[in-house]
């Protein structure tokens, strides 16, 4: 009798789990600074932690967990039939590099007041574009890296720059030769692309759809305007050491709106 009521009771739960997961499915990385893509029933609605998530016409969306993001969200989702769901998330925490670099220009770590507005006006540039929401899921073309080089800077590591501690790094640092081409690491539309800002010197930001925004920071040569749209492994222009920089290399980041999410995680997806 106890089988045949454990038997009755597991086929009930799978009767109801089994639908969910063809109607509810996210792959990724349920860590700070992991990216989570998903997919649902066309007209389905979903917050996570009260915030509203893009849902494409075919059921896509995505979503991110920022460097200090809290270890527990809670992904709300409701059915165009009115049926809704808590789907309770955990989030692994994660341990960070600290690092320190010496030898910079003074006015590179602690800017001088003429350099204030500049950067102010830069910065609000910079946050407009990440506030973009596409309803295009050009991210669906999967990630591969800019440029070949050695990894010189990890996401999350907090920088002592000529002994003065600054904000954490943000971005995957790829050391290669100047001159070096860096390419599209997804397809997407070019928002800016700029020479000579004041921390990132030559920087290119990308709109990927539903709110991901990558940037190629300190190149030496651009090859890209904006409103042009690229195609994963375009070239978009050259490795340099422009900005705020102790050597060549590529600064590349990626953003979920104001979530900054680790672009190493994103290569493993692909693999």
């Amino acid at each position: 009798m106890r089988k045949l009521l454990y038997l009755i009771t597991l086929l009930s739960f799978w009767a109801v789990a089994s639908p969910l997961a063809r109607e509810l499915t996210l792959n990724g990385d349920f860590v700070q600074g992991g990216l989570v893509v998903g997919k649902t029933l066309p007209g389905t609605q979903i917050w996570l932690d009260d915030r509203p998530v893009r849902v494409g016409e075919e059921g896509q969306f995505v979503f991110g967990f920022g460097r200090d993001f809290n270890s527990k969200a809670v992904l709300k989702v409701r059915f165009r039939d009115g049926r809704e769901i808590l789907k309770p998330l955990k989030i692994e925490k994660r341990q960070y590099q600290v690092e320190r670099i010496d030898g910079l220009p003074p006015s590179k770590v602690t800017p001088s007041d003429k350099f204030l507005a500049r950067i102010r006006a830069e910065n609000a540039e910079i946050a407009k574009i990440r506030s973009i929401d596409t309803n295009e899921n050009w991210f669906a073309s999967g990630w591969v890296l800019p440029v070949e080089g050695r990894i010189s800077g990890v996401f999350g590591s907090q920088r002592v720059l000529n002994g003065i501690p600054k904000r954490p790094h943000y971005g995957l640092d790829i050391a290669a030769p100047t001159g070096t081409k860096v390419i599209a690491s997804t397809d997407g539309l070019i928002r800016m692309a700029e020479a000579d800002l004041y921390y990132t010197g030559g920087t290119i930001m990308i709109d990927h759809g539903f709110g991901l925004v990558s940037v190629y920071s300190h190149l030496s040569k651009l090859y890209v305007k904006a409103g042009q749209f690229v195609k994963q492994g375009e070239a978009i222009g050259e490795v340099g050491s422009t900005g705020r920089s102790s050597g060549p290399h590529l600064d590349w980041r990626l953003n979920w709106f104001k979530e900054r999410l680790d672009p190493e995680l994103l290569l493993k997806q692909s693999n």
